[in-house]
């Protein structure tokens, strides 16, 4: 098996794909990340690997994920970068739209006033939120790049798998 030519397929096969620009792309994929609201969620380090589903919220560009505990903190202890996945459910080959999103992860503190505004964007009471035994883990991902697939695409014209990177302000 030669993993690196493996590797390489999109790589070489983006080199000369019919791209979107920038900002249609972008409109596209807030789209699509709107419409759903279940990511996989994978976190790795040392030989520790956890794929999790789980709800996102999606708010000023960034991605919210409550979370009671679990084994992806594990990962996330030793490792920030997260990669995660939304997608349609496998219709056939020509029908398929996903999108993988690279990012950093961070935690937000607990009751801090971004929690806060994470609680109110739920329309989760705060009272109700103090009242469990520990509050719920509230973990932040920045978007550092998205590969968006659209199967739709081919009939603008245009490749069926997009790649955006996110610029920082």
């Amino acid at each position: 098996m030669d993993y690196e030519e493996a590797a390489s397929y999109w790589i070489k096969k983006d080199a000369d794909a019919a791209r979107m620009n920038d900002a249609a792309l972008e409109d596209r994929i807030v789209l699509f990340i709107q419409a759903h609201n279940t990511c996989a969620l994978a976190t790795a380090c040392d030989g520790f690997v956890r794929c999790t589903p789980i709800e996102y919220n999606y708010v000023g560009g960034s991605f919210y994920l409550f979370s009671e505990g679990g084994l992806k903190f594990k990962a996330l202890k030793e490792n920030k970068r997260v990669a995660f996945a939304v997608y349609e459910p496998y219709g056939g080959f020509g029908q398929l739209k996903s999108l993988q999103v690279t990012g950093t992860a961070a935690i937000v503190e607990p009751f801090s006033e971004e929690y806060l505004q994470l609680l109110a964007h739920k329309k989760i009471p705060v009272e109700a939120m103090k009242k469990l035994p520990q509050p719920m883990h509230l973990i932040k991902i920045a978007p550092e790049s998205y590969d968006y697939l659209d199967s739709d695409l081919k009939k603008e014209s245009l490749s069926v798998r997009q790649h955006l990177s996110v610029h920082s302000a």
